[in-house]
């Protein structure tokens, strides 16, 4: 609503890259090639910290990058207006390379906890997934003991993604409600829940960074 384009769509921004360097205008291929960079570098980042955090034996992996993503999504809910008129080298407002990162670390943590399975950004895959379980459960025949267990596999995975496609349409009407009513602020409530979600495993993995940080600085 405020940048007329969808942040999380890297397809949309492939396509919109692509017909930039056929039309031959600069502007539109600095643009796209901004979004894709630094979603590509928020999941990068993501992928990082999770890598770091299992080398330092944490209790949570995951912490982490939740909290960066909530910290970042409480730096736009208090300066949204004010980034959107630093212009980057890209050609776009920070606004959108700040939430087109905190897209590609949000997608990160979701394909990283569920073992590369889910995509909590990207609703095509979602919705193709959903899909083909509808196709299978078609196709299978209710009877024998196999059937029966491929049937209940393939209700709970419709539900998965069932789930995801409602909670990223849910959150669709609440970001398109939210700013209506209240501008910038409306993403503070989801900051501070994401907040409240990895507080409390930093916290228990404090005293294991410390211990780091003094065996680093010895």
């Amino acid at each position: 609503m405020v940048l007329h384009m969808y942040t999380s769509h890297m397809s949309g921004f492939a396509s919109q890259f692509a017909d930039g360097l056929a039309l031959k205008d600069r502007g539109v291929v600095l643009s796209a090639m901004g979004a894709i960079l630094s979603f590509v570098v928020g999941a990068a980042v993501c992928s990082i910290l999770v890598a770091a955090s299992r080398r330092l034996k944490l209790y949570s992996v995951y912490a982490l990058p939740l909290m960066l993503e909530a910290l970042l999504m409480l730096l736009f809910g208090l300066m949204g207006s004010v980034l959107l008129t630093w212009v980057t080298p890209f050609a776009v407002p920070l606004t959108v390379v700040l939430l087109a990162f905190i897209m590609g670390l949000q997608n990160a943590v979701g394909s990283k906890t569920s073992a590369g399975n889910l995509r909590t950004t990207h609703m095509t895959g979602n919705i193709t997934d959903f899909g083909m379980e509808l196709g299978k459960l078609i196709f299978l025949k209710q009877g024998d003991h196999e059937s029966s267990t491929r049937w209940t596999q393939n209700i709970r995975r419709m539900k998965i993604h069932a789930g995801l496609i409602g909670a990223f349409v849910l959150g669709g009407v609440w970001g398109a409600l939210g700013f209506k009513q209240f501008g910038f602020a409306c993403v503070m409530p989801l900051a501070a829940i994401l907040l409240c979600l990895s507080i409390p495993p930093f916290w228990r993995d404090a005293k294991v960074l410390q211990e780091h940080i003094c065996k680093a600085l010895r």
